[in-house]
């Protein structure tokens, strides 16, 4: 069991309405009374973001948090497809367990995967990627400083904005809390 006072952002827990991380923590202490803390909580199974309040004292369920690997293989309408690197067996997760992060998956790739209960919860990605640019209009020479941009689709699918001087081929940095491009990856 943890105390309400230790959650903090990325801690998960148990309640009777499910499996739960953090996203937001604040402790409230008004006069006499007993302090309140107020969680932004993720739900694991479905993605909603909810507000808890607890009272001081209160204590919550933990649960472990096994890291597991998945080779990513593709997405369709409502699933992502993974498999076991060890013993080959693929399974099927529904997009609400990536939250949003699906469009940075890269086919092939191996990715870990947060496991609790028999069941995946998240998937985790590196805050920089780095894509092959599969279409975008011809590169400008000389246009290296302005602020001028046009779209790019990288290899898997994935839709930027970027300077004028990328060209179709060249590999890309993109961030993925925000989608942005970050830099052209250089030619060894």
């Amino acid at each position: 069991m943890i105390p309400v006072t230790e959650l903090r952002s990325g801690v998960t827990f148990k309640d009777s309405q499910g499996l739960w991380e953090v996203a937001s923590y604040k402790h409230i202490k008004m006069g006499r009374g007993s302090a309140t803390i107020r969680a932004k909580v993720r739900n694991l199974s479905t993605g909603a973001l909810v507000e808890k309040t607890f009272t001081s004292g209160q204590r919550v369920e933990d649960i472990d948090i096994a890291k597991k690997k998945g080779q990513f293989l593709y997405v369709d309408k409502e699933t992502i497809a993974f498999m076991d690197p060890v013993t080959f067996e693929q399974f099927n997760l529904p997009k609400a367990v990536a939250a949003g992060k699906e469009n940075f998956l890269k086919e092939g790739e191996t990715y870990d995967l947060a496991v609790a209960e028999d069941r995946v919860l998240s998937v985790t990605i590196p805050k920089l990627i780095v894509l092959k640019v599969a279409e975008t209009g011809p590169g400008v020479k000389g246009d290296s400083v302005s602020s001028v941009t046009k779209d790019a689709v990288l290899e898997n699918g994935l839709k930027v904005k970027v300077p004028l001087f990328i060209n179709t081929g060249d590999k890309l940095k993109i961030d993925t809390r925000n989608g942005e491009y970050v830099e052209r990856e250089r030619v060894k």
